[in-house]
């Protein structure tokens, strides 16, 4: 991969606008069809305990922490949302970092969508709930925030171990915290000389 040329910035942008809009109807989609056809806060086992579908509504964050302070959520996700559109708009070029940033901004928008436009109301809505696997971690959870979790883990991992935003693959030296050896300077300064 650190062979490829880097995205245009156009280019990137669009994969982030692509995966972010499926995974978006992805999630209003499987939340729709949770909120019509199963009953409120009654299990419904899937596959036995491994998978129980389980609808709710979450006023707060994970395992419903910060009920009464719901707002800060919903500003929270804007910020992030508009901090991924800013670099996919000015920085961006990097294949890998323009899906993970399109699948994590289609997750916050799916959660955003929920604390803007449902009950009871803007900017205070309840997240719609439905997934839960009581075998991995006693939280009910939705598609939206799968794509969060996965994609901030790789967003770490894509910090320590990727290619930076532009495209650019990160110098082995600087992975290890070991200073640059002096004609390791980037291609376009060292044409420069």
């Amino acid at each position: 991969m650190t062979g490829r040329t880097p995205l245009h910035r156009a280019a990137a942008s669009i994969i982030v606008v692509i995966l972010a809009t499926i995974v978006l109807a992805a999630d209003q989609f499987t939340k729709y069809l949770a909120l019509e056809n199963l009953p409120y806060q009654e299990p419904v086992r899937i596959l036995g305990d491994f998978l129980v579908f389980y609808l709710t509504r979450n006023p707060g964050a994970a395992f419903s922490l910060g009920e009464d302070v719901t707002w800060i959520f919903t500003i929270a996700l804007a910020v992030v949302a508009v901090v991924i559109v800013f670099l996919a708009l000015t920085r961006l070029r990097s294949r890998l970092w323009a899906v993970v940033l399109g699948l994590l901004l289609g997750g916050v928008l799916g959660n955003l969508t929920d604390r803007l436009l449902r009950e009871p109301g803007f900017p205070v809505g309840h997240v719609v709930d439905f997934i839960n696997t009581p075998w991995m971690m006693p939280a009910i959870y939705n598609v939206a925030d799968i794509f969060i979790v996965t994609m901030m883990i790789s967003v770490a991992a894509l910090v320590l171990f990727g290619p930076h935003l532009d495209g650019t693959p990160q110098e082995r030296s600087a992975r290890k915290g070991e200073p640059a050896p002096a004609d390791s300077a980037p291609r376009s300064e060292r044409a420069a000389d």
